[in-house]
């Protein structure tokens, strides 16, 4: 009974074999599939959008639009009737410029939404160059604080001179013969350089 049971574990499925069957590698990208409509960059196509946008917003776009439209009436008005191939209402112009157009305005749109996008992208890195500079400024401003508050505690030059002159005069008492105790200013006020500061 238990070799028919191993048998019957190492069967493979019916209808497939080994050589029918792959195994899909994990540790290997697959290769990508065909495709029936074929592909495009839009970053290319996003660019050339841009560049007809940018033409088409020029001086010389409606200068070479204004002569191609006087041309096509002045040709369909007086050349001979056999070479004509827009009659006066010039319907045929007037489904060219509707068909411009419509190509236009999407095309400015698009690109429209690249320059917003761009736009975007560069007020991000603004906001956050700006916040960097603010948190660098109010670091600068702590620190300019601390150094104030540690300047407070060190001597002076005037506090220092004013210590000197008041130890010379009692020098000079003492040797004129007064011999009073005399009280330093450092002394008598209990902070240090509290009218130097």
């Amino acid at each position: 009974m238990a070799p028919d049971r191993e048998s019957s574990r190492e069967r493979t499925p019916v209808g497939a074999t080994a050589a029918t069957r792959t195994r899909a590698r994990l540790d290997q990208p697959r290769p990508p599939r065909r495709r029936l409509l074929p592909e495009w960059d839009p970053e290319a196509f996003g660019r050339l959008s841009e560049r007809i946008a940018r033409f088409l917003g020029t001086g010389r776009f409606i200068v070479w639009m204004t002569v191609v439209i006087i041309a096509w009436v002045l040709w369909n008005v007086f050349a001979p009737h056999d070479l004509r191939f827009d009659n006066y209402p010039f319907i045929f112009l007037t489904l060219m410029l509707s068909l411009q157009a419509s190509y236009a305005a999407p095309l400015i749109l698009l690109a429209q939404n690249r320059q917003d996008d761009r736009d975007r992208v560069n007020l991000e890195q603004d906001r956050k160059q700006n916040e960097r500079s603010i948190a660098d400024t109010e670091y600068l401003t702590r620190e300019i604080a601390a150094l104030r508050i540690g300047l407070g505690e060190v001597a002076t030059r005037d506090w220092i001179r004013s210590e000197l002159q008041d130890m010379v005069k009692e020098l000079e008492e003492r040797q004129n013969g007064h011999h009073q105790h005399v009280v330093f200013r450092a002394e008598r006020s209990r902070g240090r350089d509290v009218d130097d500061r």
